[in-house]
């Protein structure tokens, strides 16, 4: 029993101290293998902050990623095209792909960004409207923007519980039930 303490406590030692080596690499001694590596590590640390920023995310790459998962499913509270999406899962999805953070709840979407007026939706914006109760006042649905700035009807890609043709589709606001449902554009990129 005391050779397997003996052997573990070995390992353990040799593993802190190679963890110890590479968060303080120049006060480690480097054998002949490991001095090859230390250029690389030296030249990532020394990167540029501007060089480790994320790229601005663009607008015509989100709708494109919208739209390419037209026809997924509905699915109550789903945030994934395997098993479906809600509406607010469904933007989630989508701008998580770009790292924009969404919460999953309709509720919030719409204090995220900044508020735009309609005639200046650009893609890539978020719609938000009420819910479908007559009366409603709160937010209930909320899709992605895909129409180019000022053009009429306003449509986007969300994904719908509607009985009929339920599932990511594009509609559009004017004209339809939406109309009268709609709260907000909000711009988050």
């Amino acid at each position: 029993m005391r050779f397997i303490w003996l052997l573990f406590g070995t390992l353990l030692a040799v593993v802190l101290a190679a963890g110890w080596h590479y968060q303080h690499p120049a006060a480690a001694p480097a054998s002949t293998s490991q001095q090859a590596a230390l250029p690389i590590l030296s030249v990532v640390e020394r990167r540029p902050a501007s060089a480790r920023r994320p790229r601005p995310v663009r607008a015509d790459s989100v709708v494109r990623f919208a739209l390419a998962q037209l026809g997924t499913n509905y699915c109550y509270a789903g945030s994934n095209p395997t098993t479906g999406f809600d509406c607010s899962g469904f933007v989630r999805f989508v701008f998580g792909r770009f790292a924009v953070d969404m919460p999953h709840s309709t509720s919030l979407l719409i204090g995220v960004g900044r508020p735009v007026p309609r005639a200046q939706a650009r893609p890539g914006d978020i719609v938000v409207f009420t819910g479908t109760a007559p009366g409603s006042t709160t937010p209930g649905h909320a899709g992605i923007v895909i129409s180019d700035l000022g053009e009429t009807p306003l449509r986007f890609v969300h994904s719908s519980s509607a009985r009929r043709e339920s599932g990511v589709k594009i509609s559009q606001v004017e004209g339809s039930g939406y109309e009268q449902r709609f709260m907000q554009v909000r711009r988050v990129i």
